[in-house]
Order: structure tokens, then C-alpha cells, then sequence
């Protein structure tokens, strides 16, 4: 297996709601609105919405209705660029479970929680590469 992730989705609870959400953070959906799922590209991955229930069933695993243990994360270029982006998920409607700050690791970040539970941390980490298209690279090399 090679060492990438091509898809995330986030089980939701109303595939309405998480889709405005996200489409008012800029998001662009790229299938028909009237799918039972909604896909994002997100730089080289896709990023999907989807009934909880039934991603649920489709994965195989019983749903305990708590959170997965999981945390999604987007780095940005700057701290400027973090407390932009929490401000513009706040606007969105999303709760700010940390609002930005500077971290013991060095860098900058926030923490703000989609409508369905799921946490994102927002983080500028000056020892990764941001490379122009929205990739990182471990290391500043």
C-alpha cells in the first residue's frame, strides 16, 4: 500500500447543513447537489460528506455517536493566514475550540469544530514546507 490517504469523509448528521457549512467556507462541491454525498477536491485528495448512518454501515463499524478520535487539519503560510481562516469558519457558523494562538511546538494555531462535532485544527508550522499548491513537506527542505 503506498503511504497517502486519497479520501476523507466525515459521517454527518445533515448532509444540508455540513454542505452549507463548508461551501461557506469557500468550498466548491464537485458533483451534483442532489447526491446523497457531497466531494471536495482538496488539493491532491478528496474530502466527502456523508449520512453518518450510512458511512457507518458502509464501513463496517458501529456508530457509538461519539467523537472518532480523529482530528483533520489545514496549515497555512503565516499566523495571519491561521486567524483568517478561524474567523472565516467562525462566520461559518463553526464553535472556535481554541481560539489561535502560539504553540509549544513553535508554531501558531487554532482549533474551530464543524456542525457535526468534527474538530479542525488550523496551524502555521515554520518547520514544514507549504509548497504553492497547498501541499506540505516534513521538514523545511
Amino acid at each position: 500500500m503506498d503511504q497517502r490517504v486519497s479520501v476523507i469523509t466525515l459521517g454527518v448528521a445533515d448532509l444540508g447543513r455540513a454542505r452549507e457549512f463548508y461551501q461557506a467556507l469557500g468550498w466548491r462541491q464537485g458533483n451534483d447537489e442532489a447526491d446523497d454525498v457531497a466531494f471536495f477536491q482538496a488539493g491532491g485528495m478528496v474530502f466527502a460528506l456523508w449520512d453518518r448512518a450510512m458511512l457507518a454501515e458502509d464501513s463496517a463499524v458501529s456508530d457509538a455517536g461519539g467523537w472518532g478520535g480523529v482530528t483533520l487539519a489545514h496549515n497555512a503560510g503565516s499566523a495571519e493566514a491561521v486567524d483568517k481562516i478561524i474567523n472565516e469558519a467562525r462566520a461559518a457558523g463553526a464553535v472556535i475550540g481554541r481560539e489561535p494562538a502560539r504553540t509549544f511546538w513553535g508554531g501558531y494555531s487554532g482549533v474551530f469544530i464543524d456542525p457535526d462535532g468534527h474538530p479542525w485544527e488550523v496551524a502555521h508550522n515554520p518547520g514544514w514546507t507549504l509548497r504553492a499548491d497547498g501541499t506540505i513537506g516534513l521538514g523545511t527542505g
